[in-house]
């Protein structure tokens, strides 16, 4: 079983076009900066380039707690999955909170996991993503306590989640499939909130729309 790692690597350029959070997206010529239902912008969470384009994550921060981004269903949360070519810096929006306070590089590590190995570890009840993530502040020595370095996961399976909290795609109502977890991140100055949950995000790859939600 492998297990692919988002992990924090420093700053990075807003308009970078590799893995990270913050800064601004990059979209197609076109593409309107989305609205939560509460009338503000969404804020742009994280730049996931993935086999078949990117996904662009917007989640409202606009008040806290009062727009439900927890929600697959809710207006205060997008996913977009756009091709790879031609994209551009998006023009951000004068007013709301739009962006992240900081934009961090993501590096990937892929966490190999033994199942004969595993069918001893009690830890394997965990879920691949979990063990993996703990994994990282124990091995080497001198990750320990850096947990936090972890960002999420890119494929896999979602991570204690129930089959009924899957989302069916709004075009095709099929079911979405699983692209990544996100974690809130290593600091407050870089932190993406999500109060204090894990997400997770869904992508239709035929209608190309994507969902998220928490735990």
């Amino acid at each position: 079983m492998k297990t692919t790692l988002m992990i924090y690597d420093g700053p990075a350029p807003a308009d970078s076009d590799a893995p990270r959070t913050g800064g601004v997206p990059l979209a197609p010529a076109g593409f309107d900066w989305p609205l939560c239902g509460c009338g503000g912008p969404l804020q742009f969470f994280a730049h996931l380039p993935v086999e078949d384009g990117v996904l662009s994550v917007f989640l409202c921060q606009n008040d806290p707690g009062a727009c439900e981004f927890w929600d697959a269903s809710s207006s205060a949360n997008r996913v977009f999955l756009f091709p790879r070519e031609e994209l551009r810096p998006v023009a951000v929006p004068e007013a709301g909170l739009a962006l992240l306070p900081a934009t961090s590089a993501i590096r990937t590590h892929v966490v190999t996991l033994d199942p004969e190995e595993a069918d001893d570890d009690e830890d394997i009840e965990l879920g691949a993503y979990d063990v993996a993530r703990q994994g990282w502040n124990r091995e080497p020595a001198e990750r320990f306590g850096k947990q936090r370095e972890v960002l999420g996961s890119l494929g896999g399976s979602p991570s204690y989640l129930e089959d009924d909290r899957l989302p069916a795609c709004p075009s095709c109502t099929g079911t979405m499939e699983f692209a990544a977890h996100l974690e809130e991140g290593i600091a407050r100055e870089t932190a993406m909130n999500l109060g204090g949950q894990l997400g997770y995000v869904f992508v239709c790859r035929t209608c190309r729309k994507g969902s998220f939600l928490t735990d």
